[in-house]
């Protein structure tokens, strides 16, 4: 790959951005790119394969160009729960009054509407909170039958045809992948995407079936929007390759209030257990419609930047809105501004885990002492699987990562990783070697100059992955 030190980004924290209607053509993927995007999100909430593959292909040709790798997630739908449709399109719920929930296909009135998901049913209790459109009229069930829930309403308002249902106290027996979701999944197995975007994770089954059907062809990121993944989170993390705090469903049934402890909770299990983490939803949210941020958004993002998340994502933003090359922008100098006040480090290393008990991490612990000890320009990691990559940045060193990786599809995830850079490049068969072509590279890439040193990570045996087991310091000469 042909490399432009220039496209260095002067940040740990990485961009994810979402493409849509506003964002498909060649040159804005490019523009994106440019602006700071790191990764790049395809919904397949919505568009067709056509429309996806388009994309994918425009984002393999930009990586081409640019000589630096750019990572893909295919975000799957996963199950949507839905009303059926009313008589009149559309009804008015009054606080206070009862409404009944059928598995009737008749449209509905302001009585009843059908719930064509039996499985709700089943699983209710009375108590049991069920929220439509995406929280604004909320049912409390009082009665339960067979083929029906009769509810009361608790908060009233306008519900219209196959609003969506969010069931936040019932765990409900469905699996996380549709068949739709299958479908999606092989065609992104096809082309060779990084990521997969498991939505609605309930348990850490969903985690294992999909990491079964995607057999390591791509890493699993477990979407956190449901409260009962919260309860098992730490076995989900195990289990997932990355993690996105999905906080537009998880917003939506959990309390508002709720919502930034529990995002801090979950990224800090992540940063434990050494798993990419993704804060994500309404970031820059007036960015859809304005050219600048609230003050508020501004500080949000911010916020996931001093937790410690690996990326920070638009959505709508840079998919549907106005101004989607200004939302990159936006971040990438929130980012970088945070990144350079004097607190955020002293946060950074306050907040950081021990090493586990094995000889990878200690190596990598000793790596980010060294770097630190020395002023250390970069810390240099020959990686295959990325796990080397992946331990370094659980350190959250404050020189620059490079993951070195003769994989491709290894330098592509790692771009969601904190603080790395990946480049590909040969394999290398002794230390020496090792050293070499860390210090040609660190060079090329902007991050290193004569005379500078360069911390150097490897496993010996070389090829061998996981057998993180070697630190060595050079010296530009």
């Amino acid at each position: 790959m042909r490399r432009k030190p220039t496209l260095r980004r002067h940040r740990r924290t990485k961009i994810v951005a979402t493409l849509g209607p506003a964002s498909s053509t060649p040159e804005v993927i490019e523009a994106l790119f440019l602006a700071g995007a790191d990764v790049f999100r395809l919904n397949f909430s919505h568009g067709t394969h056509e429309e996806h593959l388009a994309r994918l292909t425009a984002i393999r040709a930009i990586e081409k160009r640019a000589g630096r790798p750019i990572g893909v997630l295919a975000d799957l739908q996963g199950p949507k729960l839905r009303v059926g449709t009313f008589g009149g399109g559309r009804v008015q719920l009054q606080t206070g009054q009862t409404f009944r929930l059928d598995l009737s296909p008749v449209p509905g009135d302001r009585t009843r509407v059908a719930l064509p998901h039996p499985e709700i049913i089943a699983a209710a209790r009375i108590g049991s909170t069920l929220l439509i459109d995406d929280g604004k009229v909320r049912l409390r069930v009082t009665r339960v039958r067979p083929d029906h829930l009769e509810t009361e309403v608790v908060v009233g308002g306008q519900v219209s045809d196959r609003k969506g249902v969010n069931v936040p106290d019932i765990a409900l027996p469905i699996p996380a992948l549709t068949e739709k979701d299958r479908r999606d999944l092989a065609f992104a197995l096809e082309h060779g995407i990084e990521y997969v975007g498991l939505s609605f994770v309930q348990k850490p089954e969903d985690v294992a079936q999909a990491k079964r059907l995607v057999d390591g062809r791509a890493w699993i990121m477990a979407k956190l929007e449901k409260p009962s993944a919260l309860e098992a989170l730490d076995e989900i993390v195990a289990l997932a390759d990355c993690v996105m705090v999905a906080r537009g469903d998880l917003g939506v049934e959990l309390p508002p209030e709720a919502v930034p402890l529990a995002q801090k909770r979950i990224v800090k299990a992540c940063r434990r257990a050494g798993k990419p983490v993704v804060v994500a939803t309404q970031m820059l949210e007036s960015m859809i419609s304005a050219p600048t941020p609230t003050r508020a958004e501004a500080s949000d993002v911010a916020t996931a930047v001093f937790d410690g998340a690996d990326a920070v994502m638009l959505s709508a933003e840079s998919a549907a809105g106005a101004f989607p090359r200004e939302a990159v922008a936006m971040m990438d100098r929130i980012v970088a501004r945070v990144e350079a006040d004097p607190t955020w480090r002293e946060i950074v290393e306050a907040t950081r885990n021990p090493p586990e008990r094995s000889t990878a991490d200690a190596i990598a612990a000793a790596a980010r002492q060294v770097a630190a000890t020395i002023g250390a320009k970069a810390i240099a990691t020959f990686t295959m699987s990325g796990a080397t990559a992946l331990r370094m940045g659980r350190e959250r060193p404050e020189a620059p990562i490079l993951g070195l990786t003769p994989r491709i599809e290894t330098a592509r995830r790692l771009t969601v990783v904190w603080g790395v850079h990946p480049v590909v490049t040969a394999d290398v068969h002794s230390m020496t070697e090792t050293v070499s072509k860390s210090l040609r590279i660190a060079g090329q890439e902007g991050f290193l100059r004569q005379g500078e040193e360069l911390v150097v990570v490897a496993g010996v045996p070389f090829g061998a992955s996981g057998s993180t087991n070697a630190l060595r310091v050079a010296v530009m000469p």
